[in-house]
């Protein structure tokens, strides 16, 4: 019986160019700059019969806010949830 013991070949390192638009889609959401009593658009809504929109109370983790939608009431938003209405 013989062994291999060659390492298998799915771990493969990620090309240049993949990175590049990793750190561009990071670059992107780093731009925003969320701050408190800023309304938002939500890019999907929690319910049918609330707003499109939210407004912002305040942040609670680097990619998270307390935010208030009209017609929904408070959540917890992430970063990626929504863009801003500017």
């Amino acid at each position: 019986m013989k062994l291999n013991s060659e390492k298998p070949n799915f771990a493969q390192p990620t090309t240049q160019q993949h990175r590049d638009w990793l750190s561009k889609s990071y670059a992107i959401e780093s731009e925003q700059n969320f701050q408190t009593s800023m309304w938002v658009k939500l890019l999907e809504i929690p319910n049918p019969f609330s707003f499109d929109e939210a407004l912002l109370l305040c942040p609670l983790s680097g990619d998270e806010w307390l935010a208030w939608i009209p017609d929904h009431g408070e959540c917890t938003l992430r970063t990626t949830q929504f863009v801003s209405n500017r």
